[in-house]
């Protein structure tokens, strides 16, 4: 059998977290608010193996491409909740924006995969090389 869910417990625990229950959560069906918390306290808010002023200025990259508002919005000020700068958070976007561009031509341009990895392969060798 199923262990109860605690709508409660969790949205005391989400409040004491974030100082309120934010209503996107508060819509998450009952049998999976506990889960989507868990996986947003320790992906979003927890220590993981990127520091999360990067992974928030990655967040703020990726959202500047996928245009949702409401993501930029929230990587943006939690980047900034983790140290980021106002130039930190202008140069992810730039970059997202460099990276895009690259995207957009090398696939459009229709590159030989196969080559392309090649070639990357030497410019890592060459790099390396130097160091």
């Amino acid at each position: 059998m199923a262990a109860t869910v605690n709508r409660g417990e969790i949205e005391a625990d989400i409040k004491q977290t974030l100082g309120l229950v934010p209503h996107f959560f508060s819509t998450i069906p009952t049998e999976l608010l506990a889960p989507e918390w868990e996986i947003f306290k320790r992906i979003e808010l927890g220590e993981t193996l990127i520091p999360n002023k990067y992974k928030e200025l990655i967040g703020v990259g990726l959202h500047s491409e996928t245009k949702c508002r409401y993501c930029s919005l929230f990587h943006t000020e939690a980047a900034k909740l983790f140290g980021a700068t106002d130039e930190e958070i202008q140069e992810a976007v730039h970059y997202a924006k460099a990276s895009l561009g690259w995207s957009a031509y090398i696939n459009g341009m229709q590159e030989d995969y196969d080559a392309f990895a090649a070639e990357m392969a030497q410019v890592v060798d060459y790099v390396r090389s130097q160091g």
